[in-house]
């Protein structure tokens, strides 16, 4: 074990005319922790690693990016606990390799090695890891390329709950946790350099990790590509917006958030949530026209998801119909 810091990997940059880096968090060794080791994350996910991250959560997983979705297979139990050892770091205030803009607020986070890392699969989920002094639940955010599956590095303050910080390193055991609460409804970052030629967005408060993000074109829907830094690319683009985004989670819910503006590298929250029922939808408190009835024929109630070929009549993510954002889907 070295004790030091070293900063994330950077992304690469996606080719196109709007190719941004990659956001990447810093994430130095403090302490007793372990070094990052130097180099680009892969961008393609390994078979090993496919069944590391299905055996972690417990659940049948098709996780390759821009896949249609389809229907994932119930849990029969509670994910099994798993075997492992922890260490610890700092990532100094950055989002770690799942690019999120900042860590959680408690800082109970954890970083995974490539083959639970599964190129991105396992970002924004959670998992509750016991050791010595009691358990924590921690939010996947970052990858440990060093890692073994089964080592799990975790924030210092994340490891001070379990174990003495002295010590380094510590033997524990950690499972998957199937539908964590959530912190709040959806969000939506679209990332900086994004325009209506190239599109990439980020999503967040999702509670267990994603199997696919869609943008709705015309009367049907366009997958896009989770990259091994986390957010979901259509190299194309995917117009101007505003944007309807369809997202499932690996465990079958699904949502629908719309009014998804084209705001590069601003955190956008949705009124929907991924599972667990909705928030009441609400309005922008930025400037915007007040809402007023057209004079004319009669109007139609207010849309919650645009009709094939319109602009979504709301300022910020909207609540989705109660059909497609709260039921699971269906298999048959």
């Amino acid at each position: 074990m070295t004790a030091g810091s070293a900063s994330r990997p950077v992304p690469p940059a996606p080719d196109g005319p709007a190719a941004p880096g990659g956001p990447a968090g810093s994430g130095g060794r403090s302490g007793r922790g372990r070094r990052r080791a130097p180099g680009r994350p892969r961008r393609a996910l390994a078979a090993g690693g496919v069944a590391a991250l299905a055996a972690l959560l417990g659940v049948t997983l098709a996780v390759r990016g821009g896949a249609a979705p389809a229907c994932a297979a119930a849990p029969r139990a509670l994910p099994a606990p798993h075997p492992g050892k922890a260490t610890f770091y700092d990532s100094q205030g950055g989002g770690g390799n799942c690019s999120r803009p900042a860590p959680p607020a408690d800082r109970h986070y954890v970083a995974l090695g490539p083959q639970e890392y599964a190129a991105g699969a396992a970002c924004g989920g959670y998992l509750d890891v016991t050791g010595p002094k009691g358990t924590v639940r921690v939010l996947v955010m970052d990858q440990c390329p060093e890692c073994e599956p089964g080592h799990l590095d975790l924030s210092a303050e994340a490891f001070a709950r379990i174990a003495d910080p002295v010590r380094g390193v510590v033997d524990v055991r950690y499972r998957a946790v199937l539908n964590p609460p959530l912190p709040g409804p959806l969000t939506f970052r679209i990332k900086e350099g994004s325009s209506q030629w190239w599109f990439a967005v980020l999503v967040g408060d999702h509670g267990n990790p994603l199997r696919s993000v869609e943008v709705r074109q015309g009367a049907g829907w366009r997958a896009a590509t989770r990259q091994d830094y986390n957010y979901w690319l259509i190299d194309s683009g995917a117009g101007p917006g505003p944007y309807t985004l369809r997202v499932t989670d690996t465990a079958g819910h699904r949502a629908v958030a719309t009014g998804i503006r084209l705001r590069p590298g601003q955190v956008q929250r949705s009124t929907v949530r991924m599972y667990g029922g909705s928030t009441t939808p609400t309005r922008s408190a930025a400037p915007s026209r007040t809402p007023t009835r057209t004079p004319g024929p009669t109007t139609s109630p207010r849309p919650s998801v645009a009709a094939p070929g319109t602009t979504p009549q709301v300022r910020d993510a909207a609540l989705a119909p109660p059909v497609a954002a709260q039921t699971r889907p269906t298999c048959g």
